[in-house]
């Protein structure tokens, strides 16, 4: 009686501790979707950021090629 005795209390004490671990990861898991939330959004906001810088460079860009371009057509 002494064995099967032990290996129920094994077996209750491995699934007690796949259970406290997979809890564990549950929570860094749902703590990384977080980060990974948040840095997507920052990316975001900085590409936008980029995208309004790069609006008057670019037609800078333009006036500069078009006055360059009537330069060396006279």
């Amino acid at each position: 009686m002494l064995w099967p005795m032990l290996a129920l209390t094994l077996a209750f004490c491995g699934i007690a501790v796949l259970a406290v671990l997979s809890v564990r990861v549950y929570t860094q898991v749902r703590r990384l979707a977080r980060q990974v939330s948040d840095s997507s959004a920052r990316i975001t906001r900085a590409a936008e950021d980029l995208e309004r810088a790069t609006g008057p460079l670019s037609a800078q860009v333009g006036a500069v090629r078009r006055d360059e371009g009537a330069a060396q057509g006279h």
